[in-house]
């Protein structure tokens, strides 16, 4: 789990004179892309361009597509499309132009924002140098099933054809809304299309000198005709293009609730897709961004952690469960039995290990082997805040913006223990569950499902909360790590 300890991720980094402040959640389960058809020919045209993007990912193992061009179906079968297939990073042509750029590395952290790159240029006497796939920087020269594509192939990206951010064209456009399949599920921030030129990745970004870690920078390429950039920022409008182009994207199943904080300069924390199965027979899954989780079976209940952890410091976090009452929410230690045995089959803090607590649905809070009960519940329209004090091994719990056992995290009366940490140990937020196909809601304050009114952040002005954090609490990101953790 040393991945999950990390406060700044390869390739995301909360330092910088350039800030990201928005990025677009995509979910596959509810067919969410942006489509354009370009009107006339490209600069470029068809041979040299670059793909520049940051994502994040959230769901793994499958096919996922971050930009699609063409269509795969009728007369003129021959699409192409920049992916994620089984974790590793892909450009490919398909069709009776089968060409492929794959690397052998996989990319599976999804605590981490991914820098990505395309770079073609098929007026290049040199194979290799036709198709330059960048990630975080680094140029992927370790590939496998590599098939370049002949000189001055013309392949259809930045022409006038379908294009799509989020999924891959099935048919073609002229018909109405067009079909789409192999959806990309997560977030992606600062999208650039440059027809024309094959750029390098000190365009678009640097590696940060005190740390190393590779950042955005403020990008100014020269787009072409055909060129465009997605910042996201504007919520009612996000296919929006500020290019200076006006190449603006129709949004499909996207609405202004898909705008997110969670961007490269400041990654927030969401659901652990790559630790929350604990076994196949007791797994859990994951959508929207990974914030809502869904058990998969009733034999044994399930850990679920956050991909961020706290060693020190106090934090905040929003939770709301499904129509099970089978759940537990709270912090669990990562030193907790590390067996898998012992991580499910139980509650949290059922245990004389001090290693977690957490308040079950019913109102009773579990330590040390000790259930605490007659506490206020919460149903399944409330909205449960869990501040966590990592300084004293105290944890509250409010519902619907009222603190339970007359809790004051501010001045530190009436919490729950829990712990103590061990030097450099982190706890995580977790949720431990039982009954199948039941939905619970996590807001760690850079997207949520939950609906929110008010709009309160922490008193940094980071995360998006129903209820403001307690004076001295704030959102589980890599800023506030930064400062605080």
């Amino acid at each position: 789990m040393e991945v999950l300890q990390r406060t700044a991720n390869r390739g995301s980094i909360s330092t910088g004179s350039y800030q990201i402040d928005n990025s677009c959640k995509f979910e596959e389960d509810n067919s969410e892309f942006l489509w354009k058809t370009f009107s006339g020919e490209g600069t470029g045209t068809g041979k040299t361009f670059t793909v520049s993007a940051w994502v994040k990912r959230t769901e793994l193992s499958g096919i996922d597509i971050v930009m699609g061009v063409g269509r795969a179906i009728g007369s003129d079968a021959n699409d192409g499309a920049i992916r994620f297939n089984s974790d590793q990073f892909q450009f490919v042509n398909f069709a009776s132009n089968a060409y492929n750029v794959r690397t052998n590395a996989v990319f599976r952290d999804t605590s981490a924002w991914y820098h990505i790159m395309v770079a073609v240029d098929t007026t290049q006497g040199t194979d290799s140098n036709r198709v330059k796939l960048y990630v975080n920087g680094e140029q992927q020269t370790s590939l496998t099933g590599t098939a370049y594509p002949t000189q001055n192939y013309q392949f259809k990206w930045g022409r006038a054809e379908e294009h799509m951010v989020g999924a891959r064209p099935d048919s073609d456009a002229t018909a109405g809304e067009p079909q789409a399949s192999q959806f990309w599920s997560g977030y992606m921030a600062d999208v650039y299309f440059v027809d024309g030129q094959q750029l390098a990745p000190t365009d678009f970004g640097e590696y940060d000198s005190d740390s190393g870690i590779w950042k955005p920078i403020n990008a100014s390429p020269t787009f072409g005709n055909n060129g465009f950039y997605l910042d996201f920022a504007d919520a009612s409008d996000l296919g929006d293009d500020e290019s200076g182009n006006g190449n603006d994207f129709a949004e499909v199943n996207l609405a202004a609730a898909d705008q997110a904080t969670d961007t490269p300069t400041n990654s927030f924390a969401i659901n652990n897709i790559i630790d929350g199965g604990v076994n196949t027979s007791n797994s859990v899954s994951y959508k929207e961004g990974g914030t809502v989780q869904i058990r998969n079976q009733n034999t044994n209940y399930n850990y679920n952690f956050s991909t961020l952890g706290m060693t020190k410091g106090k934090w905040y976090a929003e939770f709301q469960r499904g129509s099970s009452t089978n759940i537990m929410i709270g912090v669990q230690l990562q030193n907790f039995d590390s067996t898998l045995s012992s991580r499910v089959n139980t509650y949290i803090g059922m245990g004389a290990d001090n290693h977690g607590g957490a308040f079950s649905a019913g109102g009773a809070y579990f330590y040390n082997n000790t259930a605490s009960t007659g506490h206020t519940a919460y149903g399944t329209s409330d909205i449960l805040g869990v501040a966590v004090d990592c300084d004293n091994n105290k944890i509250y719990f409010s519902v619907n913006g009222t603190y339970v056992n007359s809790g004051n995290p501010a001045s530190g009366s009436n919490g729950f223990d829990f712990g103590p940490l061990e030097t450099n140990e982190p706890c995580f937020f977790v949720m431990n569950s039982r009954d199948p196909n039941k939905e619970h809601k996590a807001n760690f304050g850079g997207y949520t499902t939950i609906s929110i009114s008010s709009a309160a952040s922490d008193e940094n002005g980071y995360g998006n909360f129903e209820y403001a954090p307690p004076t001295g609490y704030y959102a589980l990101c890599t800023k506030n790590l930064a400062e605080y953790g």
